[in-house]
């Protein structure tokens, strides 16, 4: 099975828009990786998350902002051989984002921001109460660094 590295912006955009979720990779207060799953909404070569105000994620992300965010699509067991175990693999596609969360406070721009990430979610006309602004924790993390693979292809199934 081959792993090919994808470049086209549009495709890397096709997969990431198929995520329901992202996994988001943090470092604790212990030094040990934390990876968790979030709500998204990504907007030019921003991503935006959100999570309730104080907590062990918002401590986490406080003390090291530096995060990994792993978008994956795609579960379908392949092989090379029906009877050699070494030659299956998941064909799968991911986009793996680098950046730095920074919180955003501003009263405005979090209603905005909530706002695309429930168009992202629903077609339905959603209304926010301003405590529920005021009390949500906007992360905005701008992608420093993005690398995007193509997992378990066949040599025919090669561009």
């Amino acid at each position: 099975m081959k792993t090919i590295q994808i470049t086209d912006p549009a495709e890397i955009t096709a997969i990431i828009n198929k995520c329901p979720y992202c996994m988001v990779g943090l470092v604790d207060n212990e030094g040990c990786p934390y990876v968790i799953p979030m709500n998204f909404v990504r907007e030019g070569d921003m991503i935006y998350l959100h999570s309730g105000a104080g907590g062990s994620k918002e401590t986490m992300a406080t003390a090291h902002p530096q995060v990994c965010i792993t978008f994956c699509e795609g579960e379908e067991l392949v092989y090379m051989h029906q009877q050699i175990a070494c030659s299956y693999s998941m064909k799968s596609r991911s986009v793996v984002c680098r950046g730095k969360v920074e919180f955003i406070d501003e009263y405005d721009e979090k209603e905005r921001i909530l706002t695309l990430l429930m168009r992202r979610y629903t077609s339905n006309d959603c209304r926010m109460a301003p405590p529920a602004i005021r009390n949500v924790r906007i992360w905005a993390v701008r992608v420093e660094s993005l690398s995007c693979r193509s997992f378990g292809l066949r040599p025919s199934e090669l561009k």
